[in-house]
């Protein structure tokens, strides 16, 4: 069997639709590196309870990550995803942050997800980003980042739409140009973008 480091040099960034396959492919990242004896890896799970379909939802990948990654830990956290990054990275641990888009959102509209947390205006975004990406800098071990592109549509009407989408392409530029690996997921094909 290969190195499992070798089927991970660095980080990667793995972008895609709604339902494009996108975490099962960070998913199977994932298993790849714990076949390794000695590798760890934990999902660092961004999502929160906002209604019942959310967390039907987080029910659900909660259930399919025991199915698919029981060797794998979880940390559920919202906003401080840096912090995560720069405390958990280690050379054997892979980490698999799940997703940037909500993590975007729980940043700018912390109120409308259920978040007791100020939202951030321009210059706030831009130095949590630059956190982000400086903890991605430094990190010992691989990372795995997962996370919506929505940027390939028509421009929205209203302007709070606007802005997050706007914050969103400025971190997939930030994150990507962190990363060793950019991947674009759509209908469950991986396609190479940065390598």
């Amino acid at each position: 069997m290969p190195d499992a480091r070798t089927l991970h040099p660095g980080h990667e960034l793995i972008l895609g639709g709604q339902r494009s396959g996108k975490t099962r492919r960070a998913e199977q990242l994932a298993a790849d590196w714990l076949a390794t004896p000695g590798h760890e890896a934990v999902i660092v799970a961004t999502a929160t309870v906002s209604d019942d379909e959310m967390r039907r939802r987080i029910e659900r990948h909660r259930a399919d990550r025991a199915a698919t990654l029981a060797r794998a830990g979880c940390i559920e956290e919202p906003l401080a995803i840096a912090a995560v990054i720069a405390a958990q990275s280690a050379p054997q641990r892979l980490l698999v942050v799940d997703c940037l888009t909500l993590w975007l959102t729980n940043a700018l509209w912390p109120a409308i997800v259920g978040l007791d947390a100020p939202a951030l205006d321009d210059a706030g975004f831009d130095a949590a980003c630059r956190e982000l990406c400086t903890a991605l800098r430094a990190a010992p071990g691989p990372v795995v980042l997962v996370s919506n592109e929505t940027g390939l549509g028509p421009v929205p009407a209203d302007a709070a739409t606007r802005r997050w989408l706007d914050a969103l392409g400025q971190l997939h530029q930030a994150v990507a140009a962190s990363c060793a690996r950019v991947t674009l997921v759509v209908a469950g094909q991986a396609l190479a973008v940065k390598r």
